[in-house]
């Protein structure tokens, strides 16, 4: 089915691609100014115009987004398309001449929204909400989408947001998106009716880290204590894969039920880290994984100096016997390099690894290694934060390198 808007729309590239998407959830990421409230608004009309006798949702956060944004945006709209309409302020309802009504409804308490049927909805700055309730209120929104549609069109919701993080929006659209879940990246420059002046003005106010989020619409680590700030999952990311004989360097953290191996190869003194073994049961079985799924490799292991007491299976027997019994060759100190160190030597190979002459990371292959260098924080006593289960793999990947790489290399190191 088609509609004719006799109205100028004056869409940007990215906005046109959003609006008139077939996807049946896309959604519109983007920097400040680029035009994603006006893309939602923009979508969901067309929706109202496609299907007039049916209602239309749109959601936001607060009530102060709806009657200081939207209402005046979707007014606009109407008046240009010289189409007659009455806004209900307390029912938080738009009704239109044509037929049916664009319902509004925050979603400060996602359990509300109820006792309504829509065809299609959009939701507005979704990604300011926690990643619980964001949960919570995409299953609310989803449920009021069900009036059938006489053409058999499926019913749509769309998001619009600035990203803020490693959140609900990062892990449905990016991280783990299904059919149906499509993401339109919006940078600020996109926008030619910005005031001049505009983009210089948030450079000089925001720190880098925040830019790439507020400018350029990307999932960054929005945290300034972020333990490996400087990691870029572009610019350090490598599409190389490991060869046939190549020996392997292998950083491992022992935990119970959680063993975790980092597999780097060494290429012209340059560590890349290339594949990854997580949440293995314990380490008989992450041995045996090493030998079966890389045979023909020659492997050293740099694990965790508490394995040669530490057992994650065999009182008899401890981590570092199990993975020299395996033909495995073991290389660690006594004690491990402390936090610290290995910290930056990490950090110093992450650098280096932006020109290509550190460490690189397949992120297609290591994408739990990809995620914990990104997201990885600092708690409040200065510590790499161990609560979100991010610092197994930047532990082992910091045995191997603060012994292979270390920030002040010793004279027999190879």
């Amino acid at each position: 089915m088609t509609v004719e808007l006799n109205v100028d729309l004056t869409l940007t590239e990215p906005q046109e691609n959003f609006v008139f998407s077939d996807a049946q959830f896309p959604a519109f990421v983007g920097g400040f100014g680029a035009g994603k409230s006006d893309a939602l608004v923009t979508r969901l009309m067309i929706k109202k115009l496609l299907y007039p006798q049916f209602n239309v949702g749109y959601f936001a956060p607060t009530y102060d987004l709806i009657s200081l944004i939207a209402w005046p945006k979707f007014e606009e709209r109407l008046d240009a398309m010289k189409i007659a309409h009455k806004l209900n302020k307390s029912d938080k309802e738009l009704k239109i001449a044509t037929g049916g009504s664009c319902i509004f409804r925050t979603l400060d308490n996602p359990d509300r929204i109820v006792g309504f049927e829509i065809s299609d909805g959009g939701i507005d700055e979704f990604d300011t909400l926690d990643e619980k309730k964001a949960a919570n209120a995409w299953r609310k929104c989803l449920a009021r989408c069900r009036r059938k549609k006489p053409d058999g069109e499926k019913n749509t919701l769309a998001i619009a947001t600035t990203p803020e993080g490693f959140r609900f929006v990062y892990r449905t659209w990016e991280r783990d998106a299904k059919d149906g879940y499509v993401l339109y990246r919006a940078p600020t420059s996109s926008n030619p009716y910005l005031p001049d002046g505009y983009i210089d003005q948030l450079r000089s106010i925001y720190p880098a880290n925040l830019l790439d989020a507020y400018l350029e619409g990307l999932f960054v680590n929005l945290t300034s204590g972020a333990v490996y700030p400087e990691f870029d999952r572009r610019l350090n990311h490598t599409d190389a894969e490991i060869i046939a004989g190549e020996p392997l360097h292998v950083g491992i953290d022992f935990n119970v039920y959680n063993c975790t191996a980092i597999i780097c190869v060494d290429r012209m003194d340059h560590p890349m880290v290339l594949a990854e073994l997580t949440g293995v049961r314990d380490t008989p079985a992450l041995a045996q994984m090493l030998i079966e799924r890389f045979p023909g490799h020659h492997i050293t292991a740099y694990p965790d100096a508490s394995g040669q007491s530490h057992k994650t299976v065999n009182a008899s027997l401890s981590d570092l016997q199990i993975l020299r019994d395996h033909g495995i060759t073991v290389r660690v100190g006594k004690t491990n390099p402390s936090v610290k160190d290995r910290v930056n030597a990490v950090n110093a190979q992450v650098l280096n690894g932006v020109g290509q002459r550190g460490l690189q990371v397949n992120t297609k292959n290591c994408p739990t290694m990809t995620e914990c260098l990104e997201q990885q924080v600092y708690d409040k006593n200065g510590e790499p934060d161990k609560s979100s289960g991010k610092d197994h793999a930047p532990d082992a990947l910091g045995y191997l390198i603060a012994e292979r790489w270390p920030i002040a290399r010793p004279m027999w190191a190879f």
